[in-house]
C-alpha cells in the first residue's frame, strides 16, 4: 500500500519523484475530467447497479426465489441507493455500506457472484472526504467480525475466497489512499505556486514604491528648494528667480518622466505605450546627480574610478547615492558633501560623507529611506552601514559585490 505522507523536500522543491516535474501552469488545471455534482454523484451509483444487479437477477431466474437469492438482489440494490449520501456522510455512509457487504458475503457462499462494487465506492469516497478513519475502522471491524461469526457458526468459505476479499479490499484502500495522497500533493503545490505568485507580486511592489519613493524624494527636494529661492529672490532679482522657476520646470518634468515610466508596467501588466521610454539611471548620471545637488545650495564633490557596472549594480548605487544626497538636502543642514565610488576587494563601494549635523542632530531622519538604501544593497548580497563622517557629519557606506555581475 502507498504511503500518503508528504515527499521529501529535495522532492516537493522540484515536484518531482515517480510522476515527473509539475510545471506551474498545472496549478491552473483541475485534476481530472470535468464533471457536474450531480454527475459526480450517480455515476458511482448508477456503476454499482451495472455491476451488482444484474448478477443478482440472473440467479433468482437460475435458482428461483429463495431467502438467498432475494436478499443477494436486496443487497445489491440498497448498497448503491446508500451511496447517494456519500457526498454529504461519508464516514456513516462506509460504515453502512461494510455492514451490507458482510450480510452480502454470507448469502450463497458457494455461488459465485458480483463483488461488492458499492463498497469500494463508499471507502475511496470516505477516503478523499476527510472520513479515513471511518473508512479504516468500518471496514476492517465488519471484515473482522464476519469472519469471527463465519467460524463460530462454521460458514463453509472457500479459502480463495476470503483471501481475494481481503486482497481486494487491501487494493481499493490502496487505491484511495494513493488518490486522496496524489489531491494533498497537488493541493500543497497550488498553496506553492500561490503563494510563490504572491511573494512575486509583492516584491513587484515593494522594487516599484521604492522606485517611486526614490525618484519623488530627490526631485520634489530639489523643487522646494528652487522654489523657496524663487520666491525669495523674485523682487530683488528677477533673473535668479526665473532659473530658479526653469529649474523647477526640467525637474518636475524629468521627475514625471521616471513616474511615468515605472507606472507604466502595471497598466494590463504591459508597458504604458504613452509613458516616456527612460533608460534606468546608471554611473554616468552621477555627475547631473551632483550639480543637481549643488544647484540646491550643498556643494557635492564626485569622486568616481568607476565608469561602468552591471545594469543592477549601476541602478543600486545610483538610487544609493540620490537617496543620500536627498537627505543631506533635506536634515543634514550641510554645507558639503562628497560622494567617493571604488572597486576594492572585489566590491564596488559607495561613500557619502557631509558636513551636516549627524545623524543625531537628524532625529528620526528618513528611515524609510534609509531603510530602501540598505535593502537595495542586501538584494545583491551587499551591505549598508552609517556613521560619523570625517568631514562632521554623517557617513554612507555601501559595499556591492562585483561577483554579481557574472
Amino acid at each position: 500500500m502507498r504511503s500518503t505522507r508528504h515527499p521529501p523536500a529535495h522532492w516537493r522543491a522540484g515536484w518531482g519523484g515517480w510522476h515527473g516535474p509539475w510545471p506551474e501552469e498545472w496549478a491552473d488545471r483541475p485534476l481530472g475530467p470535468r464533471m457536474s455534482e450531480r454527475g459526480k454523484l450517480l455515476f458511482p451509483v448508477l456503476v454499482s447497479l451495472l455491476l451488482q444487479v444484474p448478477p443478482s437477477l440472473f440467479w433468482v431466474a437460475v435458482m428461483g426465489r429463495s431467502p438467498a437469492t432475494v436478499g443477494t438482489l436486496a443487497l445489491a440494490i440498497a448498497g448503491p441507493l446508500v451511496l447517494l449520501a456519500a457526498r454529504r456522510f461519508p464516514g456513516p455512509t462506509v460504515l453502512a455500506m461494510s455492514i451490507l457487504a458482510s450480510l452480502d458475503f454470507y448469502f450463497m457462499p458457494n455461488v459465485p457472484s458480483a463483488p461488492y462494487v458499492a463498497l469500494a465506492f463508499a471507502i475511496v469516497g470516505a477516503l478523499l472526504h476527510g472520513a479515513r478513519v471511518w473508512a479504516w475502522a468500518s471496514v476492517g471491524a465488519a471484515w473482522a467480525v464476519t469472519l469471527t461469526f463465519g467460524l463460530i457458526y462454521g460458514q463453509d468459505w472457500h479459502p480463495v475466497r476470503v483471501a481475494l476479499t481481503t486482497l481486494s479490499i487491501l487494493l481499493i484502500f490502496g487505491i484511495g489512499e494513493a488518490v486522496r495522497g496524489r489531491r494533498e500533493m497537488m493541493a500543497d503545490f497550488r498553496k506553492t505556486v500561490a503563494q510563490r505568485r504572491q511573494s512575486e507580486v509583492q516584491a513587484e511592489r515593494v522594487r516599484i514604491a521604492r522606485e517611486l519613493h526614490d525618484v519623488l524624494a530627490h526631485s520634489l527636494s530639489q523643487i522646494n528648494v528652487q522654489a523657496g529661492v524663487g520666491l525669495h529672490l523674485m523682487e530683488r532679482q528677477p533673473e535668479k528667480a526665473a532659473e530658479a522657476l526653469a529649474s523647477i520646470k526640467e525637474t518636475s518634468k524629468t521627475a514625471l518622466d521616471e513616474v511615468r515610466s515605472v507606472l507604466g508596467v502595471l497598466r494590463s501588466g504591459t508597458h504604458d505605450p504613452d509613458a516616456p521610454l527612460l533608460p534606468e539611471p546608471d554611473l554616468s548620471r552621477l555627475p547631473g546627480l551632483a550639480a543637481s545637488v549643488t544647484a540646491q545650495g550643498v556643494e557635492v564633490t564626485l569622486d568616481s574610478t568607476v565608469r561602468e557596472a552591471p545594469q543592477a549594480i549601476a541602478l543600486a548605487l545610483y538610487r544609493i547615492a540620490q537617496e543620500s544626497l536627498t537627505n543631506v538636502v533635506r536634515h543634514a543642514r550641510a554645507s558639503r558633501a562628497t560622494v567617493s565610488l571604488r572597486l576594492e576587494g572585489g566590491f564596488y563601494v559607495l561613500t557619502i560623507d557631509d558636513d551636516g549635523v549627524g545623524l543625531d542632530g537628524r532625529g528620526s531622519g528618513d528611515g524609510r529611506g534609509m531603510l530602501g538604501m540598505r535593502e537595495r544593497a542586501e538584494l545583491l548580497g551587499g551591505g549598508l552601514e552609517s556613521g560619523r563622517s570625517t568631514l562632521g557629519g554623517t557617513r554612507i557606506t555601501a559595499r556591492i559585490p562585483a561577483k554579481e555581475s557574472e
